[in-house]
């Protein structure tokens, strides 16, 4: 099947493809090249700063007016692969494609001039506090309340699997704010500065050794009734509009197809029975099934970005596209882990024989691949598990 571009596009491919080379630092290429698992603060706020001032490109799908290039959804599509195939770092989603979004369709004035800008540059860095102890995928089961108290609203309990919390600068997240209805009724969205006096933080350590997960505490938080987004007790459908953006984007397509190239390279270096592991039959029979599973995935999420109406005509269809997309990308790092062998073990590729300045074992992969591979288990859960998922698409797709 032909999923080439037109001429336009194509064009644009390589503009972009051509300046993404040219600005992109080599410490920061190097990390995604080596499939490091994380960026630091620092990484995010600088490359995010990097693409604000070529004219927006860290916020794509923003309208000139609130920063971003206004690009279509169609040249948005290809400047994330573009980023993904010349191994750049990933847009910071929080902003460019869940918060900043929701605050252009809203939030009010004064919120947008208050926000919207420090997104954009890099500036601010958020979080996000939906999880709970007892509500994980099921979100309209939350408890965390925020009730009001004259011009603030006054946030008690506690949110689970918090990312990146300690290094944010503000939470979105939603609150309870009134019992007396249906559970998916009387839930508000607020923004929470996270150096707000009795917000507490504690890490939840992965298998892997990441810390990047959190449980966050709220004892007498204190948040003005001006950081809330949108109409008080009707934060659900703000927050199913920021999750149907989330789980779009989750089937991280373009990260995969990043991930194949670098498979690849590896699987042809890599000797094997007297040749290539490439070359093996095994091996190269996992390594199409997983391309050509990859490549569904592709044509599926174009085939929802460029019909009709775009992703604004998708609703839960996106689930389609969060399910298989994480199980192809967990297939796609065991595959990386395998051609490593015993170089991809976790912490197998830091080993170094000829002392801290010897390069590490193994291709440049191997220092993280093991991570990366632990961490990404977790990726068929976290935006809703794959089983929550499948009963979406069981009632809301396809009508059972």
């Amino acid at each position: 099947m032909d999923i080439g571009y037109d001429d336009d596009l194509e064009r644009f491919r390589a503009h972009v493809g051509s300046v993404i080379r040219d600005i992109l630092p080599d410490d920061l290429r190097d990390k995604v090249r080596r499939e490091h698992a994380g960026l630091t603060p620092s990484d995010m706020r600088r490359w995010t700063r990097i693409l604000h001032d070529r004219g927006g490109w860290s916020v794509p799908g923003w309208p000139a007016e609130h920063g971003g290039p206004g690009w279509s959804y169609e040249r948005q599509y290809v400047f994330e692969r573009e980023l993904a195939l010349n191994e750049a770092p990933p847009l910071n989603v929080f902003s460019a494609g869940m918060v900043g979004p929701a605050l252009i369709e809203f939030g009010a004035r004064d919120q947008k001039r208050r926000f919207l800008p420090g997104l954009a540059n890099g500036d601010i860095l958020l979080c996000q506090g939906y999880s709970e102890p007892n509500a994980g995928s099921d979100l309209a089961s939350l408890q965390c309340r925020a009730d009001r108290d004259g011009d603030d609203y006054v946030v008690n309990g506690v949110k689970m699997w918090t990312s990146d919390a300690p290094h944010a600068d503000w939470m979105f997240g939603l609150f309870r704010t009134d019992s007396s209805g249906k559970k998916q009724h009387g839930i508000t969205l607020l923004l929470i500065d996270m150096a707000s006096p009795g917000l507490t933080m504690a890490p939840i350590r992965t298998f892997e050794g990441g810390d990047e997960l959190n449980q966050t505490y709220f004892d007498d938080v204190r948040v003005p009734a001006a950081n809330r987004i949108g109409e008080e007790h009707k934060g659900w459908g703000i927050g199913k509009y920021i999750l149907g953006m989330e789980r779009f984007g989750s089937a991280e397509v373009g990260r995969s197809m990043g991930m194949m190239r670098r498979l690849k390279r590896i699987a042809a270096a890599e000797p094997a029975a007297g040749g290539r592991l490439i070359d093996d039959p095994h091996f190269a029979l996992e390594l199409a099934r997983a391309e050509i599973a990859l490549r569904e995935v592709e044509l599926t999420e174009r085939r929802m970005l460029f019909g009709p109406g775009g992703p604004d005509a998708m609703g839960f269809e996106a689930s389609l596209l969060k399910v298989r997309g994480t199980e192809v990308q967990q297939k796609i790092m065991g595959l990386m882990v395998e051609a490593l062998g015993s170089c991809g073990a976790i912490d197998a590729g830091d080993m170094r024989p000829g002392g801290d300045n010897a390069e590490p074992l193994g291709p440049d992969a191997a220092a993280h691949a093991g991570r990366v591979f632990y961490n990404l288990r977790k990726s068929t859960i976290w935006g809703g598990s794959t089983e929550v998922q499948k009963n979406i698409i069981a009632k809301a797709v396809l009508g059972l």
